[in-house]
């Protein structure tokens, strides 16, 4: 319903329609197991496993690293749960706001050497991500446009409204995502960190590739 309106929005040739609907737009996010390999703000979080919301910016990250573009490029599947590759969660403010264009991928490695023990550790600590994906956590499009009628009313276009931008002090997080085929845990919590504020288009190629990787 809300792209619907956006639609109209956008249309409409007003450019204060066409920023209502940006502001409007939709948020894609993806969400990953991580393991916090070194949190120098927050030592407490040190060897635990979270969840992690994050969006495109870093989304993209992973993609290159998993598809790279250039032949002398190895591809390294960082969701490896044996031999992916940590992952330095780089955050900075830049032009007023959050900026991850320093996070980068270490090289592939075995995760705690290789160590059976502290590997049946971490996957009984892993977070259930159907529940993510499963329908039935979710409202009904019949729902969600009664909702969206009630808050916007006759004004469904609506005006904008302001929004604020957030500072941080820059950061540095060393983790590793380490999903698996079949965790154990349900939602329970999440990794308060920043996420990405980057742009949220949805890239269809990118996530048929993942879900040829869950299928494999």
């Amino acid at each position: 319903m809300c792209s619907e309106i956006n639609s109209v929005l956008w249309n409409s040739g007003n450019e204060k329609d066409k920023e209502i609907a940006r502001e409007r737009k939709r948020r894609l996010h993806y969400v990953s197991n991580i393991l916090v390999i070194s949190d120098p703000a927050n030592p407490a979080n040190e060897g635990k496993v979270f969840l992690y919301k994050y969006g495109k910016k870093i989304f993209d990250k992973i993609m290159d690293i998993m598809q790279p573009q250039f032949q002398d490029e190895t591809p390294v599947n960082p969701f490896d749960f044996w031999a992916g590759a940590n992952f330095r969660l780089k955050i900075r403010n830049f032009e007023g706001y959050r900026n991850y264009d320093k996070s980068e991928f270490d090289k592939a490695s075995e995760l705690y050497n290789g160590d059976e023990a502290q590997l049946e550790d971490i996957y009984g600590k892993l977070y259930k991500l159907s529940d993510f994906t499963d329908p039935s956590n979710y409202k009904s499009y019949a729902e969600l446009k009664r909702k969206l009628v009630e808050v916007l009313g006759a004004e469904a276009a609506g005006t904008s409204h302001e929004s604020e931008s957030v500072e941080a002090p820059s950061r540095s997080v060393i983790g590793r995502t380490v999903e698996a085929a079949e965790p154990q845990r349900t939602v329970q919590s999440s990794y308060e960190a920043e996420t990405s504020t980057g742009s949220d288009d949805d890239d269809d190629d990118s996530l048929s590739y993942f879900a040829k990787l869950a299928q494999s």
